[in-house]
């Protein structure tokens, strides 16, 4: 039997640098992870406190809140400093009740009024009152006609 017999190269000799992350690449990565992880919760839970401060500074007697059972009220009675009391919500007029201040979601921002289609037809009624003519205005003289005297029927 003929066997071949392949000769290897040489291995290859590594420098310093590359020797050095050639054995401690994988342990640098995982220092700078670890870092990176203890770095952006730190960051995250600054945000956080930040935001349940201002949170804190919202929750005035008589704005509108949302609980986290979904239901939505007006604060009658709330303590930032001891979270350990119960807020008080007036759900309807006349008929407060307690929760854990921890139940109060967020406080409900005023929303703007939409236009519904009824105060759009009202509104569009009220300017042609307003003025009979609505493609006219004063500046309507400068207004090229189309160039077509024929009557469209």
């Amino acid at each position: 039997m003929f066997f071949a017999s392949t000769q290897t190269p040489p291995a290859q000799q590594l420098g310093p640098v590359e020797s050095f992350f050639a054995n401690y690449g994988l342990l640098l990565l995982l220092l700078a992870l670890i870092v990176f992880m203890f770095w952006s919760s730190r960051r995250r839970a600054q945000r956080m406190k930040v935001e349940q401060e201002k949170k804190q500074q919202a929750m005035v007697p008589g704005v509108k809140v949302l609980l986290q059972g979904g239901l939505y009220g007006t604060l009658v009675s709330f303590d930032a400093e001891d979270l350990s009391l119960p807020a008080v919500v007036e759900i309807a007029p006349g008929v407060p009740i307690e929760v854990h201040s921890q139940a109060v979601l967020r406080v409900v921002e005023p929303e703007e009024p939409t236009l519904t289609e009824d105060d759009f037809i009202e509104s569009d009624t009220e300017q042609a009152a307003v003025d009979p003519e609505p493609g006219l205005s004063s500046g309507s003289a400068d207004v090229q006609p189309d160039g077509d005297d024929k009557p469209k029927g």
